[in-house]
């Protein structure tokens, strides 16, 4: 190995951000080059690509709908799943029916339910906070999902608190091929007190990395077609008062014993609070507290507000984080839906729809501006480039030695944050 330290001298060049007048149209993170997919086994370090293509294909619509084509197959690796979890991330087949004019629910809030209840920008599903997993009483023990039996569906198991070691870097994992994430996709070791070491292992990526200078990007749609957010914004809904963190309304119950629901309900006990199965193990040991601040979001998880697109106000949820930056119970949507819930995924069209293009999309505003770490640096192995935000365009990262020489090239592709340079093989910097 070489003595001594590199100085490194990048430089970086992104095409702008493309707009469209409804974001559920425009806004999706397409695949114009034939991105393919990659994974991780574990054990192994080096990405295998696979032959499916990553983010969303297409998009058609209606005057009512938006039909997203995609492989939920995202551009940052997946895996590997340390749990034991046999499942690798599979292509998915159909459309994502998204409303274009979704509407307030006047009535009973409908739940969230297993499986799909959104999309992110990149195709990938979000499911909501549960994992098929209830407390049995009858057997003292946990039943259902990939336990197999079934619980009482009384105290249900938080799928992001249970099954943490089974997530990639990226915090997402399949259920039978069907790749998710149930809360914020953003990398474990990017949060600021880290709870997974799986990226130490792996390549540390996701669809953004949170930037708490900035309103968060537009990560997807939820299923009644409202927008979802990442976890800053502006701290008035009108969009005033700076850029601020979203916080959950939702608090751990002051409880020992698991006899009552939140609103007095004398339900099926489940287990005492304990090592084994603390508080946060379960959806109910969480209770909603309303609260008059701007910043702290209602019972579904959103608030009515401002957004870079929406100028005019939309209902929006955010993917919550506490102050390290670790998901913060619903996590994203729930469990509740806000809207009338009107989307689903269909394996075909069956209205007359129009083809989208964004080729021929026209940039309405300009970049928002362009963040970019390096570490470590100086370096003697690997260094890394990693972008803040999200990326809907791919990066070029070039390496120059002082006299401006090029030595390597590397691309931060769209909807990931990172990309390696290797500097083991470079002579040391002046």
């Amino acid at each position: 190995m070489k003595k001594g330290f590199l100085s490194l001298l990048l430089f970086i060049s992104i095409l702008p951000l493309q707009a469209q007048t409804n974001p559920a149209v425009g806004a999706w993170l397409f695949n114009t080059s034939g991105l393919n997919g990659r994974h991780y086994a574990k054990g192994n370090s080096t990405p295998i690509e696979d032959n499916v293509l990553a983010n969303v294909q297409s998009v058609q619509y209606s005057a009512d709908w938006a039909y997203v084509q995609a492989t939920g197959i995202p551009a940052y690796i997946t895996g590997p799943f340390l749990d034991g979890n046999p499942s690798l991330a599979q292509a998915q087949t159909g459309y994502f029916k998204i409303p274009l004019h979704p509407l307030q629910n006047t009535g009973t809030p409908t739940a969230t339910t297993g499986g799909n209840i959104g999309v992110f920008i990149n195709g990938v599903a979000l499911f909501d906070y549960r994992d098929g997993v209830s407390w049995q009483n009858a057997t003292q023990s946990l039943k259902g999902g990939p336990l197999g039996g079934m619980g009482d569906r009384v105290w249900n198991r938080d799928a992001v608190v249970a099954e943490r070691v089974g997530f990639d870097c990226a915090k997402g994992h399949p259920a039978m091929g069907n790749y998710h994430h149930h809360q914020n996709p953003s990398a474990f070791n990017l949060d600021l007190a880290v709870i997974s070491t799986v990226c130490d292992l792996y390549l540390a990526d996701g669809l953004y990395a949170i930037d708490s200078t900035q309103h968060a990007p537009l990560l997807g749609f939820a299923y009644d077609g409202f927008p979802m957010y990442g976890a800053y914004g502006y701290k008035n809904t009108d969009g005033s008062g700076g850029i601020v963190r979203l916080k959950s309304g939702y608090q751990l119950r002051n409880i020992a014993v698991r006899t009552h629901y939140a609103d007095g309900s004398d339900v099926t006990d489940g287990p005492i609070v304990s090592a084994n199965y603390p508080l946060g193990y379960f959806r109910e040991d969480y209770e909603y507290v309303a609260t008059a601040s701007p910043d702290v979001l209602d019972e579904h998880n959103g608030r009515f507000c401002v957004t870079p697109e929406y100028p005019q106000g939309t209902y929006a949820y955010f993917c919550t984080v506490d102050e390290d930056w670790n998901s913060a119970y619903p996590y994203a949507v729930g469990p509740t839906f806000y809207g009338v819930k009107s989307a689903s995924k269909v394996q075909s069209i069956s209205e007359s729809v129009t083809p989208y293009n964004p080729s021929v999309a026209v940039s309405e505003n300009e970049a928002a501006p362009l963040q970019i770490g390096i570490f470590p640096n100086p370096t003697r192995e690997f260094f890394a480039v990693q972008a803040t935000g999200l990326l809907r365009d791919e990066i070029e990262v070039r390496l120059f030695d002082l006299s401006g020489k090029l030595l390597q090239r590397a691309e931060i592709l769209p909807g990931s944050t990172i990309c390696y340079l290797d500097a083991r093989a470079l002579d040391p910097g002046v």
